[in-house]
């Protein structure tokens, strides 16, 4: 098995920066276009500065930008640090295939197995 390379500091402030649901569901908002602190803080039950402090955290991490268009600083998705993260999870999912593959086979054993028991009786 060869080693999984990555880049920690990136790898971690990604994982860091996903771990929490409101600044998921601002990145998963962003996926359809650019939005202000306002429209990001709209769904939620939280202050527009308490968004401001997500979105520095996911600039910090490189998942989004911020632009200007006059008094409006605008964010917009960057994924690509994210492509890092994808990387590293595609390197498990050769571990779930084979589970998968394995409780597969158990279940039609066992599912044999039982057809047997009920055509002896």
């Amino acid at each position: 098995m060869k080693p999984i390379s990555y880049e920690a500091t990136t790898l971690d402030a990604v994982f860091s920066a996903l771990s929490d649901p409101t600044r998921r569901a601002i990145l998963a908002r962003l996926a359809h276009g650019e939005a202000t602190v306002k429209e990001l803080a709209a769904p939620f039950n939280v202050s527009q500065p308490a968004i401001s402090k997500h979105l520095k955290i996911l600039e910090n991490t490189g998942l989004i930008a911020r632009g200007q268009i006059r008094q409006s600083r605008p964010a917009y998705l960057r994924a690509e640090p994210m492509k890092e993260a994808m990387n590293w999870l595609t390197e498990f999912r050769r571990f779930w295939g084979v589970s998968f593959d394995q409780l597969d086979h158990l279940l039609e054993t066992l599912n044999d197995d039982g057809k047997d028991t009920h055509d002896h009786e």
